[in-house]
């Protein structure tokens, strides 16, 4: 499954500047002014895992293939957008088909690149955004309630359900809040919200963007962000554009010096990739082989034959079993047939929960 998240932020907060350096390309125009964004530009990333470099050493596969993450940079959203003002409209027709959000504050100050509101305050850019995507979502929601009024005259139970939502939701959002702090149980959600495609109820990632002295540790710009995105449920992440705008033109082993000497372990864009993992509950399974090591993306929770389903159908529809290494006995052992010879081979059926880091080889018949 590809994961498609969706870069926003009001106008000059860097969020370009990050869409560029996480792609290594100049597909979005970083320019200091607003509006520079005017299409949504995509582009495709890698997703780092040291696992995946460790499988292809031990098997020595004719190529190797990561999973991938597609960013979307959607244009800068000012107040108003929720009635078409700026590029509103087609900002908030973009973001509805991503999978999470990553919401771009800028926490830095630098009188050379002019903020829209003319000062720096992330908590207030945070709620000119939320504004815009509530309004929009209580329309979304005020329409919905009424179909359900209009279907429920008859006591349709569930159509009166439908109604009980709605005008919970429509509460929630009418007190300034997201809809991602809305509580709700799963079958509710999937029956009567899902396919809305409701904007703030979407998970979200903050990524602090901020000067280079404070990329390790972050600035009272950041601190003042990190209890509203805990009470959330949001993840935050702090992270420099200008300093991923260097690394990404170093090899690798100055790229891990330079980080190192910012007292950072790893870069913005892999903790920015993990944060969205972790935010979808999304993991790992591997295949192995002599033709190809290959990384799959699955959701938590996923048993074997919807795991299998991911690389073709036909093995979901077929499913015997699935001959399952962890990849902690595949790096001990060091392969396949030491690891049978260790006991540790196992074969999982129907029901098995498929782990993260799980190497699999999937027996079907169609």
């Amino acid at each position: 499954m590809a994961l498609q998240v969706g870069i926003v932020g009001l106008p000059n907060v860097g969020k370009s500047t990050l869409f560029n350096t996480l792609t290594e390309s100049i597909n979005a125009q970083a320019a200091n002014y607003p509006f520079c964004t005017i299409e949504p530009n995509q582009g495709t990333i890698t997703v780092p895992d040291k696992r995946l470099d460790k499988l292809e050493e031990l098997v020595s596969p004719q190529k190797v293939i990561p999973t991938t993450v597609e960013l979307v940079d959607i244009a800068g959203l000012v107040k108003g957008a929720s009635k078409g003002e700026g590029l509103g409209n087609q900002f908030l027709a973009n973001i509805r088909s991503v999978d999470a959000i990553v919401h771009v504050l800028r926490c830095f100050e630098d009188d050379n690149v002019v903020h829209v509101d003319g000062s720096i305050d992330p908590i207030r850019d945070k709620e000119i955004i939320d504004t815009e995507l509530q309004l929009k979502d209580l329309e979304s929601v005020e329409k919905r309630l009424d179909k359900h009024r209009r279907a429920a005259k008859g006591n349709n139970k569930e159509e009166m359900r439908g109604v009980e939502i709605m005008e919970g939701l429509k509460a929630h959002l009418e007190e300034g809040k997201n809809l991602r702090e809305f509580s709700m149980d799963a079958d509710n959600f999937a029956k009567y919200v899902a396919e809305m495609s409701l904007l703030t109820a979407k998970p979200v990632l903050y990524a602090c963007n901020v000067d280079e002295g404070s990329a390790a540790q972050g600035n009272a710009f950041v601190d003042s962000i990190r209890p509203i995105a805990s009470a959330e449920g949001a993840e935050l992440l702090v992270i420099s554009a200008k300093i991923e705008s260097d690394i990404v033109q170093m090899d690798k082993e100055d790229q891990q010096e330079f980080l190192e000497d910012l007292g950072l372990k790893e870069s913005g864009m892999d903790r920015l990739i993990h944060g969205a993992y972790q935010l979808l509950k999304l993991e790992t399974y591997f295949t192995a082989g002599e033709k190809e090591v290959r990384a799959w993306t699955i959701r938590r929770g996923t048993k074997a034959p919807q795991a299998a389903g991911i690389i073709h159908t036909d093995f979901e529809k077929g499913f015997i079993r699935a001959e399952v290494i962890s990849f902690a006995d595949y790096e001990k052992h060091g392969s396949e047939a030491a690891v049978k010879e260790a006991g540790r081979f196992r074969i999982e059926g129907k029901e098995y929960v498929v782990q993260d880091g799980d190497v699999m080889h999937f027996r079907f018949n169609v």
